[in-house]
Parts: structure tokens; sequence; C-alpha cells
């Protein structure tokens, strides 16, 4: 008997975002690879600009309006072009840069940054060249980032020097580095509690590696048999992995693993025959993925469910005459919940700046839908860099969306958060400490007090 497969994301929509709402004349840069190309927090999105120097547009998610790159600020602070960009989940200020010079920055983007005012027209504002610390250790250019979605201050990061390291940002150090690898990384991707990494390669297969050791766990050869760029994604704690990839046609498809048995997929989901690479997308809240591509104006809306055929197509997703370059999820802490938006994606254009593409469940309540809006990321690590190097393993700290407990975040239970500070902010603390110093001495020695 037919039985008609219910979803309480089955009616997801989006409409295609009023030119008020976008962030326009943007000039970016024109490099290319496996990136994203644009990375948001709960507070900022940023994406990579035209110019010497790699400077990066960081631009608050809720001041639409037009950039004006001749007088408003960016980040700016390396030698070559930003190839990629990630923010640290336990900080929506805190930002990593990867560039063409071989080095990781990290940025803190103050408080108080306003490229564009209230009224959406460009503000101007001094620049921020100084980065709080630089990671090298790379040979050549550094292409991907990933924060861990667990640990305090850790980053994985691979580059064209055929390597993928893991970092303690707090240390400036380098914890492991996996060189077994032939040729350039399309994707790395922690899993659910940041026990193991995968990584796909331009030789088709995936490899699943220890992050603590640097050790290769396991490995799917090939994984798709098309030339086009793999990304992946895990399923939660389900124990699946999921690929994006193309057939010896090339053919878009999506293949879904069992990390127990990597011999052979459990399911093969074909998409289209388009020509660009996959982004995909997937929501570990509610299990939704959103199927992105480069060059594509249409997102595919698929769920999954821990049963064949895994993946289940929603609906007909969003569709644009406007293509594509890269996309991004926005953290659930920064979404309006109590319009119903389960999922905003920024969607980067090549000509017409960035579009906030938001999906909505269609509900007829005002009141909290708990029903689609489960427990989310808080953004408190789980442990610090150090306890997870020892083997500790926990799963992600999570909040309610209910602006009724906002406050009720379990705080007490996480490390405390750590700040960082520039060279030249240290720099200048030690000089004004000096001058104290000073001072106290000559007021000892005029009251004739021996130090």
């Amino acid at each position: 008997m037919f039985k008609l497969r219910t979803s309480k994301y089955r009616h997801v929509f989006c409409d295609q975002p009023k030119p008020e709402e976008c962030f326009q004349d943007f000039r970016l840069s024109t490099v290319t690879g496996d990136q994203q190309y644009i990375k948001a927090s709960a507070k900022y999105f940023a994406v990579g600009m035209a110019g010497g120097g790699g400077p990066v547009i960081v631009m608050p998610l809720n001041r639409p309006g037009r950039f004006d790159d001749s007088s408003s600020p960016f980040v700016q602070g390396h030698s070559g072009a930003v190839l990629d960009i990630e923010w640290s989940p336990f900080d929506d200020s805190l930002m990593a840069t990867a560039s063409d010079d071989t080095n990781i920055k990290l940025w803190s983007i103050p408080d108080d940054w306003e490229p564009i005012d209230e009224n959406g027209i460009a503000k101007a504002g001094e620049s921020l060249t100084e980065s709080m610390c630089d990671l090298s250790a790379h040979s050549k250019k550094v292409t991907l980032l990933r924060y861990h979605p667990t640990a305090a201050n850790t980053l994985l990061s691979t580059a064209a020097d055929y390597t993928v390291k893991v970092w303690d940002v707090e240390s400036q150090q380098d914890i492991s580095t996996f060189s077994d690898i032939p040729n350039l990384v399309h994707d790395i991707v922690w899993d659910f509690k940041g026990e193991m990494y995968a990584c796909s390669c331009k030789d088709r297969n995936i490899r699943i590696i220890d992050p603590r050791t640097g050790a290769l766990a396991s490995e799917i050869s090939p994984a798709h048999d098309g030339v086009k760029s793999i990304k992946m994604f895990y399923a939660k704690e389900y124990g699946k992995l999921i690929s994006c990839g193309a057939s010896k046609t090339s053919a878009r498809e999506i293949k879904v693993w069992d990390l127990k048995d990597l011999s052979k997929p459990l399911h093969v989901e074909a998409v289209d025959t388009a020509a660009g690479a996959m982004i995909p997308l997937f929501d570990s809240d509610t299990d939704v993925l959103y199927l992105c591509g480069k060059g594509d104006g249409i997102i595919r809306v698929y769920e999954y469910e821990e049963k064949a055929p895994f993946i289940y197509k929603l609906n007909d997703g969003f569709r644009s005459n406007t293509p594509g370059k890269g996309y991004c999820l926005v953290p659930k802490r920064g979404l309006e919940v109590m319009q119903h938006e389960t999922a905003r994606i920024m969607k980067c254009t090549n000509n017409e700046g960035v579009h906030p593409l938001r999906f909505f469940v269609p509900r007829r309540s005002d009141a909290f839908q708990d029903d689609i809006f489960p427990p989310t990321e808080s953004g408190l690590p789980s442990h610090t860099c150090q306890e997870w190097l020892e083997g500790s393993v926990k799963a992600p700290l999570t909040m309610s969306l209910d602006p009724k407990d906002s406050d009720q975040k379990s705080a007490a239970a996480a490390p405390a958060k750590r700040t960082f500070k520039s060279a030249s902010a240290l720099n200048k603390e030690l000089d004004e400490a000096k001058k104290r110093i000073a001072y106290l001495e000559s007021k000892l020695s005029e009251s004739g007090i021996s130090y």
C-alpha cells in the first residue's frame, strides 16, 4: 500500500530577497578553488575582496546596504590573497583566514565594527590590520580551514603542500600532521564530536584520519568515479558519512556511507548533470540538507532519515536566475526563530553582492515552535584543546532557542572562554606598565626609600 511520507519541514520555503535586504557593491576576489567563498557566524559574515594584501569584508548580518571600498573598513594583513575563512563556533567575533602567503591569521572583530550604518549607507572607519596571532607551518598556500566542533581553540587546515594539520591555536603549535596525500585536498570535515576528520582528495579517495596522532584510520577508494570536487559531511551521530561528487558520466550524485563498512555505499542518489561542484549545507539539528552548487541558482532541500534510502527530497527548494559563487549557513543563534525561520543561507554572487536566503516553515501560531526548533549548539566549548588531546570525548553543548529560556545556557558546565590580544596591544600594555613602574620608583627615591 502506498504511504505518503510526512515531515515537519516538507513545506519549508524561501522567497527571493528584496534589493534592500541584500549586501551590495562588493568588488569580490577573483581567486578560485574548493572553498565556499563566504562564511558566517551568528553575528557577522565575511567574504574575500579584490585587492592587494588579501582584504576581507566583514559585515554584520543585521546591516544590509551598500559597501564603499574606498572608505568602509575591512580586514587586511596577509601578503597574498585570502583563500578561505572560518569563524570560531565559540566566539562570533573570532575569525581565521587562510592565505596564498602560506600563513593562517586569527582576527578579533571589534564590538563597534560598522561598515554600514542603520540606514544601509556605507560608513567610514579604520581597517583592521593587526592580527592576534599567526600560524605558520605550511610550506605552500593554505586552502581550507575548519574549527573543531567541541574543543576550544582547535583548528584544522590543509594546504597545497599536500598536508593536513591540526593546530592548538592557544600555543600556536601544530598538534599532528597527515601527509600521505598525493594531490590537492577538496574538502576537510570533522565528525560530530571531533573524534575523527575526513578529507577528500583530487585522487577521488576519501581518507578518515585520527586527528590526535595523524594516523590513517580508513579509506574509501574511490569514493566517486567522476573528477568533480568531492564534498562531505557527517550525519550527526548516526555513523554515516555523506559524500557529494560525480559519476563516470559527470552526473552529480550523493552517496551515503556506513562508517562500519566502507566497501560500498548504502545508497546513491542522482542529482542532475550540471557542471558546478556541489556545496552541501547540513543542518544537524533538523537533519535537513540544503544542497547548493557553484554556478547554480537552485538550492535543493533534502531530509536525512536513519533508514533506507536515507536521503529524501522534501520539495523543489529555492530557484533563482542569479547563479551563486559560494554559500554558507548562519548558525541557529543568528536566526529569527519567532518568525519560524529554520535556516538562513548567505549566497555570494559574482556581480550582485550577497543575498540572505531565509527559509521558513509556515505556521499560523506566533508562539515558539519547539517541534521545528530542537536544542542547538550553544556556542560554548565542551572541553579545552588539551583535554581533547588527552582523550576527552564530548558532544557539543546545546541550548534552547526559545527566547524565554535564553538565559538558561549551561555556562557553568563549560570551560571559561579564552581571550586573545594582538602583539601590538600587548606591547602597548607593557609600555604603560614600564612607565608606571618608573613613576613609582621615582616617588620611592624622592621619599628616601630604598628598593
